[in-house]
């Protein structure tokens, strides 16, 4: 039996099998979707112009059911369908969401424990302080350096990720011990976990994404960022093919919505993880405002659903890029957007809040017995 110990939810992980696809664990049953093709025509009506009045440039996807994916694009020029599966877009901190789910396979496998100090894998990170746990590394109270606090240049982004020392040892570095209580956001946290990967499985981080996540998922065009493939996004610009590759583990994944949606779906039905597993991947943590390992996890109030909605949030941004993936575990859905407005240009707001677009996002889609509003 094999056991993911030192969970604040205190869920063990049991189960002999190596993987989610071997060990029968059992998917997420999809509400069945309606026939009435009027009224999924009507909702996507709404949801795509209540996120134009928003100023909301960019896509929106969503499944409700497997191997259903329905994507549009929003733009000044107005709305379309997207037959094919669209640009890829930077998935930003989307990438932690992911390697959060690498770390518990392996963690499945008994190549690695939640509670076993990130000193037994990474010996160079050192003891002095104490070193951090790979829990408290996927919830960001590491006491790992912070690349946001490497010099700043004149091109507004710090040097970790363009001309300065970057990667896991300057990560590990003059760290400091371990957050006591409360977490500070830190990309280092998911560069250093990328590192410990490669070393328990002696394999590149893009050949186990690729093992791991994009076969059993059957992601078509998602991988680690080149420059060849920033090159290629929406709007880019000659920074993004640096800067992009140093972000590596914490948001370095370059991909298509679809894939987006793909990845969410895998999730559901069990490819990726054993249903214990994908629990503690998703149990939020009220003192740490619900993060869970790699996302946040809560029930929020919806306008126009029946009860509070069971949310797994996960978003993005690195520079012009903004990216929010939603799973609703209670109804099989997922849902992703992508933008190359800057958080300074667009504000999806806080579900929890009851108000933004990507409150509003929600009331269309998630409240599953509603009539939509003309």
């Amino acid at each position: 039996m094999k056991r993911l110990a030192g969970l604040s939810a205190a869920v063990a992980l049991a189960g002999c099998a190596a993987h989610a696809s071997e060990s029968g664990a059992t998917p997420i049953a999809p509400i069945a979707a309606s026939s009435d093709t009027q009224t999924e025509g009507k909702k996507d009506r709404v949801l795509l112009e209540l996120l134009s009045a928003s100023g909301f440039e960019g896509v929106i996807g969503y499944s409700s059911a497997p191997g259903s994916y329905n994507l549009f694009e929003v733009g000044k020029s107005g709305v379309r369908g997207l037959a094919s599966e669209g640009a890829a877009w930077p998935w930003a901190s989307m990438t932690k969401q992911v390697l959060a789910v690498m770390v518990l396979q392996e963690a499945e496998d008994g190549k690695l424990a939640l509670d076993e100090p990130l000193s037994r894998y990474l010996p160079s990170s050192g003891n002095a302080p104490v070193s951090p746990t790979i829990q408290q590394l996927l919830q960001h109270r590491s006491g790992l350096r912070n690349p946001d606090d490497s010099p700043v240049h004149k091109d507004e982004w710090p040097s970790f990720y363009t001309s300065g020392a970057t990667g896991p040892a300057w990560c590990s570095a003059e760290r400091g011990a371990p957050l006591a209580e409360g977490w500070r956001y830190n990309n280092c946290d998911y560069i250093v976990l990328g590192a410990v990967l490669e070393k328990v499985t002696g394999n590149s981080l893009a050949a186990l994404f690729e093992q791991r996540i994009a076969k059993p998922a059957g992601l078509e065009r998602t991988s680690f960022a080149t420059p060849r493939a920033a090159a290629a996004l929406p709007g880019s610009e000659a920074i993004y093919g640096l800067v992009l590759s140093r972000f590596g583990a914490a948001g370095g994944l370059i991909g298509t919505v679809t894939d987006m949606l793909r990845f969410d779906r895998a999730l559901l039905e069990g490819k990726l993880l054993g249903a214990d597993a994908r629990e503690v991947l998703w149990t939020g943590d009220p003192a740490l405002g619900y993060m869970a390992l790699g996302q946040w996890v809560f029930d929020a109030p919806i306008k126009g659903c029946a009860a509070p909605v069971h949310i797994v949030e996960r978003r993005g941004a690195i520079g012009k890029y903004q990216v929010r993936n939603i799973i609703l575990p209670e109804s099989s859905m997922a849902i992703a957007l992508v933008t190359d407005l800057s958080e300074k240009d667009y504000d999806f707001g806080e579900v929890w809040t009851g108000e933004g677009p990507m409150h509003d996002v929600l009331t269309v889609l998630a409240c599953q017995d509603r009539e939509p509003v003309s």
